[in-house]
C-alpha cells in the first residue's frame, strides 16, 4: 500500500498498527520523490536476514545441496538417540 506522506500524517496510529498487523510493508511518497517504508522492527529483521541468507554462497549453496537429496529421499535418517542428545 502507498499512501502520501499527508495522509500518513493524519492518520499515523492506523498506519503503523496496519504495518504491523498485516507484517506488509507501507509506502509513503513524499513530493519530492523521496519514498520512504514503514514496516516492524520484526519485518525488518527477517527482511535483514533473508537478505544475508541470499548473498551468502555457502548457505545458499547448503540450501540447494539440502533440497537436492530431500527430493531424492537420499538425506540422512536420524534417530530419536541423536534428536535427544
Amino acid at each position: 500500500m502507498t499512501v502520501s506522506v499527508n495522509q500518513f500524517r493524519a492518520n499515523l496510529k492506523k498506519y503503523v498498527d496496519e504495518a504491523l498487523d498485516t507484517h506488509e510493508p507501507l509506502i509513503v511518497s513524499r513530493k519530492n520523490g523521496e519514498d520512504f517504508v514503514v514496516l516492524s522492527s520484526e519485518d525488518y529483521e527477517r527482511e535483514k536476514e533473508t537478505l544475508y541468507i541470499l548473498s551468502n554462497k555457502n548457505l545458499m549453496y547448503q540450501i540447494e545441496e539440502s533440497l537436492a537429496t530431500f527430493k531424492e529421499k537420499s538425506g540422512r535418517t536420524v534417530t530419536m538417540e541423536e534428536l535427544e542428545a
